[in-house]
């Protein structure tokens, strides 16, 4: 199932992308056949998506532990004793965090930044169980963006600087909810792009790219704390 192994960022983002958009096929134009796949009269069952946007309905790997994460365990077990809609959104939420698991399984070795970075490229995508409910993210996101972006900066901040902690909390929702289409550089006002290195200020929390503001992945693997060019003249300016 996982015979090339995905190394880098790209090659992990397209496994999961093609993953996930093979369970989302199963989970919406293919889903009469998946709901008479999942017979709760067979053994424990799993959904899963591979790399060729492929779906089946199987058994679980035999070998322990198993090759990759396993999806959720007997989701046929359910299919009868629930509505439908309701069914389907739990297989879709079961399956957005096997999509994440398999992708960090690959990604367990990059650096922080590239971690980051992918899992940045991932949120960029609407979730299995946004599109089967068919909810727009842009109310309930945000939230869950703000708070990982300050527990991030609340974890590396070690000179109390976490200015944008309280902010957030209060008026998360306007300022990230203009994110919530497009990440923009910072410096340039450009679109985010895969293929490029991106890097974010733990000040401000801002995304710039690197090149804008002269970072390069290896310089990045030894700043603890980014600070974008206008904090880094803020913090000057009050020091003077």
């Amino acid at each position: 199932m996982s015979s090339s192994n995905p190394r880098t960022v790209e090659e992990i983002f397209k496994d999961f992308s093609a993953r996930r958009s093979a369970i989302v096929r199963a989970l919406t134009s293919d889903v009469d056949e998946f709901y008479g796949l999942c017979d709760p009269e067979k053994e424990n069952l799993c959904l899963y998506g591979h790399p060729s946007e492929t779906w089946e309905v199987n058994l679980p790997a035999e070998e322990v532990p198993p090759e990759l994460p396993e999806p959720a365990l007997g989701i046929n077990f359910a299919r009868d004793g629930m509505n439908r809609r309701d069914w389907l959104s739990l297989v879709a939420v079961h399956s957005d965090c096997w999509l994440l698991s398999v992708a960090f399984y690959f990604g367990a070795r990059l650096n922080r930044n590239e971690r980051k970075r992918l899992f940045s490229m991932i949120n960029e995508l609407p979730t299995v169980f946004e599109v089967v409910t068919e909810k727009k993210p842009v109310k309930d996101k945000p939230s869950v963006d703000s708070g990982s972006k300050s527990r991030g900066s609340t974890k590396r901040s070690s000179d109390g600087q976490i200015k944008s902690t309280p902010k957030l909390a209060d008026e998360g929702f306007e300022d990230d909810e203009d994110e919530q289409g497009e990440t923009l550089c910072g410096s340039c006002g450009g679109n985010y792009s895969a293929d490029e290195f991106w890097i974010c200020c733990d000040i401000c929390e801002r995304w710039f790219h690197g090149k804008c503001v002269k970072i390069t992945p290896a310089k990045a693997e030894n700043i603890k704390q980014y600070k974008c060019p206008s904090c880094s003249l803020k913090k000057a300016g009050r020091s003077h």
